[in-house]
C-alpha cells in the first residue's frame, strides 16, 4: 500500500513537471481561456493530460510495439502535428475578438479537448521522455501498481491546467477588445513558431 501512495506521487510530480513548461499547448490554453473562459482553457489543457496519461501508460506497463510504431512514425506523426500548429497559429492570429465574452457550446469545448489532445499525441518524442523519467522512477522492488503511476501523472497534468485556467481566468473581465486583439496577435506567432520549428525539425 506504501508503495502505491509512493508511486501516486511521484506520478504526480512528473504530471506536473511534464505540463507545466510553457509550450504551445501552454499558450492555447492561456488564449483560450482569455477568450471563451475558464472551461474551455482547462478542458483544453484536459485534451493534453488525457494523452499524456496515454503516453504514461505506454511508457509505465512498457507497451514497445506500441512505443516502436510511434517512434517509426515519428516522421508523419510531426508533418501532421506541425501543420496543424501553423493552421492554429494562423487561424489564431487572424481572428477578430468578438466585443463581449463568447459562450462555448458543448461541441466547442469537444473540439477544445480533441485539438490538444491531437497535438499532443502527435508528438511521438513525448514517448522517449516519458520513458527515460518512467526509468528512473520506478523503484527497483516491483510491487507497486503501474496503474497509480499512470493516475498519478494524469491528476498531476490535470491539476497544473485546472490552476492555469483559474488563474488566468481571473484576468478575463479586466480585458479590452484592444487587448484581446494584442493576445490573439502574439499567441497566434507564438503558435506558428512552433509549428514552424516542429516542420523544420523533422528527420526521416
Amino acid at each position: 500500500m506504501t508503495e502505491n501512495w509512493l508511486l501516486l506521487l511521484r506520478g504526480l510530480l512528473i504530471g506536473i513537471s511534464i505540463a507545466a513548461p510553457v509550450g504551445p499547448i501552454g499558450v492555447l490554453c492561456i488564449r483560450r481561456t482569455l477568450s471563451d473562459g475558464k472551461l474551455t482553457g482547462f478542458l483544453s489543457g484536459m485534451g493534453a493530460a488525457s494523452a499524456d496519461m496515454v503516453y504514461g501508460a505506454i511508457a509505465a506497463f512498457g507497451l514497445t510495439v506500441v512505443s516502436n510504431l510511434l517512434v517509426e512514425n515519428a516522421f508523419w506523426l510531426r508533418l501532421i502535428g506541425g501543420g496543424f500548429l501553423l493552421y492554429l497559429g494562423v487561424k489564431t492570429f487572424l481572428e477578430k475578438p468578438a466585443d463581449h465574452a463568447s459562450q462555448a457550446t458543448q461541441s466547442g469545448y469537444f473540439s477544445a479537448y480533441l485539438s490538444t489532445f491531437f497535438l499532443t499525441i502527435t508528438n511521438p518524442m513525448t514517448i522517449l521522455s516519458f520513458a527515460a523519467i518512467f526509468a528512473g522512477t520506478m523503484l527497483t522492488r516491483e510491487t507497486g501498481s503501474p496503474i497509480m503511476l499512470v493516475l498519478g501523472v494524469f491528476l498531476g497534468s490535470a491539476t497544473w491546467w485546472l490552476t492555469l485556467s483559474l488563474g488566468v481566468g481571473l484576468m478575463r473581465d479586466r480585458l479590452t477588445t484592444s487587448h484581446m486583439a494584442w493576445i490573439n496577435r502574439i499567441s497566434g506567432a507564438i503558435i506558428t513558431a512552433f509549428g514552424v520549428f516542429a516542420l523544420l525539425t523533422i528527420s526521416k
